[in-house]
């Protein structure tokens, strides 16, 4: 029999009990290209959680789809844990991520643009 490699166990992985879960390789397909979203529409039946990802441009009345995923009930939670975690690394190396306060985030993230505002000249007063 050939000898098998077997990867290490990360950190903390050794002491903990039963068979290591192996986890798939994720591979990303060559030409892929990366959606940005600063959208999200959610909707749900009893066995699927959609999330429809899309584009808002500031003075857009509409907000073209970009992205579908559709995720059963599981998934979606488990992903809504590894956002948790994320963020949290995120904050911890990064700072505070401050959400606007306003009339709604929306108002705020996409209220149509203003020019600067000018500098006061502290000579007027």
């Amino acid at each position: 029999m050939a000898d098998e490699k077997k990867d290490p166990k990360p950190a903390g992985e050794a002491a903990s009990k039963g068979p290591a879960i192996k986890r798939p390789r994720l591979v990303i397909p060559p030409g892929l290209e990366p959606v940005y979203a600063n959208v999200v529409r959610i909707a749900h039946t009893p066995s699927e959680i959609v999330f429809d990802f899309g584009q808002l441009l500031p003075g857009d009345s509409e907000a073209p789809i970009k992205s579908r995923v559709l995720m059963s009930p599981l998934s979606a939670k488990l992903l809504q844990r590894a956002l948790t975690e994320n963020i949290a690394k995120f904050e911890s190396n990064f700072g505070e991520i401050t959400i606007p306060r306003g009339k709604s985030l929306a108002d705020n993230l996409f209220r149509t643009l203003q020019p600067p505002e000018e500098p006061k000249d502290d000579s007027e007063e």
